[in-house]
């Protein structure tokens, strides 16, 4: 069966590619515009990645981690940061929030296979 993986981005553009960069490689990937929707996404299902942008409106990728971080389903599930955000600042936040890991858009396809890869298989 294909791991699943949930994409949060605001960005109806980038979560395209990365659906297109994913399903190609075989996974399922289900999809969430915010932060919002993405906790609700998760908490319908079970999900073996999380993939998050940071800023977006409602609820960012920072908060989205913690909040899933605090419930017992999510506690050890792979989440991924994927944004623009560059700064070792937010790298640290995002590591204090829970994230295990980051990379910086825009995207390389094949490093981000790489990167899923090394997490999930």
């Amino acid at each position: 069966m294909a791991k699943k993986i949930l994409t949060v981005d605001d960005s109806a553009s980038i979560r395209q590619m990365v659906v297109f960069t994913l399903k190609s490689a075989g996974y399922d990937v289900v999809e969430a515009s915010d932060g919002n929707l993405g906790v609700q996404q998760a908490k319908k299902m079970q999900v073996d990645l999380i993939l998050t942008d940071q800023n977006m409106p409602g609820m960012d990728g920072l908060t989205l981690i913690k909040t899933l971080r605090a419930t017992p389903q999510y506690k050890t599930i792979p989440m991924l940061m994927l944004t623009t955000e560059s700064s070792d600042a937010m790298k640290m936040q995002g590591k204090t929030a829970g994230a295990t890991g980051w990379l910086v858009k825009p995207f390389d396809p094949q490093k981000l296979l790489e990167v899923v890869r090394k997490v999930i298989g």
